[in-house]
């Protein structure tokens, strides 16, 4: 599975890529983190985390797992880091 490099969203189909300068779609990210060849918010990885947890219960029901906010901000901490926007910052 593809993930968006900023967000940690599944890539799953061309609707849901972002699109770079060209208009043509990116293959690295989500279209609400990327458009039109940047980034739609100048956040840092942790502000990211906190967004991505809104939707935990969402994950939750999706993934038939009941993951805590603090199980998930620790996976996503170990996580994040590794995606393409949060490489370059550290």
């Amino acid at each position: 599975m593809i993930f968006c490099q900023s967000c940690g969203m599944p890539l799953e189909n061309q609707e849901t890529k972002g699109t770079n300068t060209n208009g043509s779609k990116s293959e690295d990210y989500y279209t609400y983190c990327y458009k039109n060849g940047a980034f739609t918010q100048n956040i840092t990885m942790d502000e990211m985390i906190e967004i991505n947890l809104k939707y935990l219960d969402q994950w939750n029901k999706n993934s038939n797992q009941n993951l805590t906010t603090e199980e998930t901000r620790k996976q996503l901490r170990e996580f994040m880091p590794n995606l393409k926007r949060w490489k370059q910052k550290q």
